[in-house]
């Protein structure tokens, strides 16, 4: 069973001989279907962020958004290589041909210009963890206090000169950044940290097993995730999206969400819905 987004054609149609070339110039490095690597799905994840991507007991890359990756090979008959990779390296691997996206907690909001995304899939939020004996209720309760954050992470521009946080992060008496977020846990949990600037999702996984931790109910902001493409690799975007509606109608985005304790922050369907317009269709052909 095969869908595809009706009007597609149409829209290809309309593109001038001169837009094809501009395209093929922004996309060169790619070859089949936007991809690096014929058939070969390459995605860039940060290896300690779960419950989005993160090394299971077993020693095997899991998570919301790489099972969702491999759902997605499997409507298109692509191998799917799971790459680890620094976080505040993720540019320059995507850049070079080393990846073929950003498939990982990744925030679209701001980053517009920088990348090509997906359909928005998770509501997201940035949030402020503290052990629940340090005495802060609130945001305002940060002043003077050690915060920490991940390294290129959304929260530290939000907190940093410029972002939209940028007064609250004034008052700290300084924001420490880490490479990931296990390590800022650990360094919350030995009293080094006061505060943990973090995305709701993850701040949930981690304190779920860990007992005298919780979430401010003052978030920082709200935005969404999205996978993040080399800018001009609409091919794989438009296969991307396709297969995420594909994914949606069929159930197993729900599933996954389900299964990751995310169903209360994914907004998919919603996507689907406006971002892509009225014309958005999902047909069905029965093989």
């Amino acid at each position: 069973m095969k869908k595809y987004l009706a009007g597609m054609l149409c829209a290809a149609m309309a593109v001038s001989s001169l837009g094809f070339a501009a395209i093929a110039d922004e996309t060169e490095s790619f070859g089949f279907d936007g991809l690096a690597k014929e058939n070969t799905f390459v995605v860039g994840f940060d290896a300690e962020y779960p419950p989005y991507g993160y090394m299971d007991d077993n020693g095997d890359y899991t998570g919301f958004d790489l099972e969702l990756a491999e759902a997605v090979c499997e409507i298109e008959g692509w191998e799917l290589v799971k790459t680890p990779i620094d976080w505040d390296s993720k540019d320059m691997e995507l850049n070079s041909g080393n990846i073929d996206c950003i498939w990982n907690g990744f925030t679209m909001d701001g980053r517009e210009d920088s990348y090509s995304f997906s359909v928005p899939y998770v509501d997201n939020s940035q949030v402020i963890c503290v052990a629940d004996e340090s005495g802060i209720t609130t945001l305002a309760d940060l002043e003077g206090k050690i915060v920490g954050v991940q390294a290129d992470s959304a929260a530290l521009k939000l907190l940093e000169e410029d972002g939209d946080q940028a007064e609250l992060g004034a008052t700290f008496a300084e924001l420490q950044q880490f490479a990931d977020y296990n390590t800022a846990f650990a360094e919350l949990q030995a009293g080094s940290l006061d505060a943990i600037a973090i995305d709701v999702g993850v701040a949930q996984y981690q304190i779920k097993g860990r007992e005298g931790y919780s979430i401010l109910d003052e978030a920082l902001n709200s935005e969404k995730y999205a996978v993040g493409f080399k800018k001009g690799n609409e091919d794989l975007v438009d296969t991307i999206n396709d297969d995420l509606a594909i994914l949606l109608d069929d159930g197993t985005f729900e599933e996954l969400a389900e299964k990751y304790e995310i169903a209360d922050m994914v907004c998919l369907s919603e996507s689907l819905g406006f971002d892509l317009g009225d014309d958005f269709v999902v047909e069905t052909e029965t093989e």
